[in-house]
């Protein structure tokens, strides 16, 4: 079989196996739809960290805003939302089935434009930072709109927002939720697949590795910077948008702007699977999500200190993560073809 040949059936594969896995494993869905939720982020946080070599701490501003905006759109389609979110108020808000996927589609899809709109315009204030001094101006602003949020009462202040259930079976509710963060994760990895191999993917690996030069052959990084930002904050909304109505109820520093819990998570995916790779943050995101369930599970007390343990010796003995490693060592599998002899030859030196 060819290598083309070997591809296909490998993906065929792995679409059957992502179908039938909440059904082969059904105890796991609420589980499963949280990998492809950590699939989602580290993949987008990619986008700007290792394929533009621009390091976030604040893409979970994305994430909770899109939370809030998929809320506030969902519930005004049928309620005054100053009346729903009154902590004092006590009254009884019914959805229909049509309002409560009604509000939920368009929602999701407000959640993602405010979103890439939102990074338009912090782009223009935070991409003349660099370095530390960008990941840090990032993580100010996601700081920042947890704060404002939990003071503000229109959208529930720091009690948060509760959402309508999911109207039929419960089992049914966690299967429709998988389905939706997995189609999501697909078409996100399914759109850096075709990105990455276009101008514009050549182009940001061009200001992650000399932006000056970058902007001496031509290119406007500027531009590029805002739009690939853009984009990664449009994925992060909508999935926001979906975590809101699967948690059913969310707070705005717990839950929604979580710098120190998902916003951590996905910037560790990353570097556990490889920078600026396409399969690195997803198979960082599943090393990640294993390792979380398992220490969460049986280490209680200490998963902070697993946690904190793992990053580590990722930094000290894995720099360029997984998938950088496995490249150095087993070139072949990535296409690489190495000559016996140079080889020996640097190895001698």
């Amino acid at each position: 079989m060819t290598g083309t040949g070997n591809k296909i059936v490998s993906y065929i594969t792995l679409a059957l196996f992502i179908i039938l896995a909440p059904l082969l494993f059904p105890d796991y869905r609420t589980s499963l739809a949280a990998l492809w939720l950590l699939i989602i982020v580290a993949l987008t946080w990619d986008m700007t960290g290792g394929q533009m070599g621009y390091n976030s701490l604040g893409n979970i501003f994305f994430y909770g805003t899109g939370m809030y905006v998929a809320a506030v759109v969902g519930i005004s389609l049928a309620y005054d939302v100053a009346d729903y979110t009154n902590a004092a108020g006590g009254g009884i808000y019914k959805f229909t089935d049509a309002q409560y996927f009604t509000g939920m589609l368009v929602g999701s899809l407000a959640a993602g434009l405010f979103c890439a709109v939102s990074a338009l315009i912090l782009g223009w204030l935070l991409f003349g930072l660099r370095g530390p001094y960008f990941a840090i101006g990032t993580l100010g602003v996601a700081i920042a709109a947890g704060e404002l949020v939990s003071n503000w009462d229109w959208v529930g202040g720091g009690q948060g927002i509760a959402l309508p259930v999911y109207p039929y079976d419960l089992d049914q509710g966690k299967l429709f939720f998988y389905y939706l963060f997995a189609g999501l994760g697909v078409a996100v990895f399914a759109f850096c697949a075709w990105l990455y191999n276009t101008r514009f993917g050549a182009a940001i690996n061009a200001i992650r590795d000399d932006e000056e030069k970058a902007e001496a052959m031509g290119i406007h990084t500027l531009r590029y910077k805002l739009i690939a930002w853009s984009m990664a904050a449009f994925f992060v909304g909508v999935a926001g948008a979906f975590s809101a109505f699967q948690l059913i109820h969310f707070e705005p520093l717990e839950t929604a702007y979580q710098t120190i819990n998902l916003g951590i998570f996905m910037v560790v995916c990353v570097l556990l699977g490889g920078k600026g790779t396409l399969w690195g943050p997803v198979i960082g995101a599943i090393m990640f999500h294993v390792f979380k369930e398992v220490t969460w599970t049986y280490f209680l007390g200490w998963q902070w200190v697993a946690l904190g343990a793992l990053i580590v010796v990722t930094v000290v003995y894995f720099q360029d993560g997984l998938m950088g490693w496995l490249k150095t060592r087993r070139p072949e599998w990535f296409g690489i073809r190495v000559e016996q002899k140079a080889a020996i030859a640097e190895a001698a030196e």
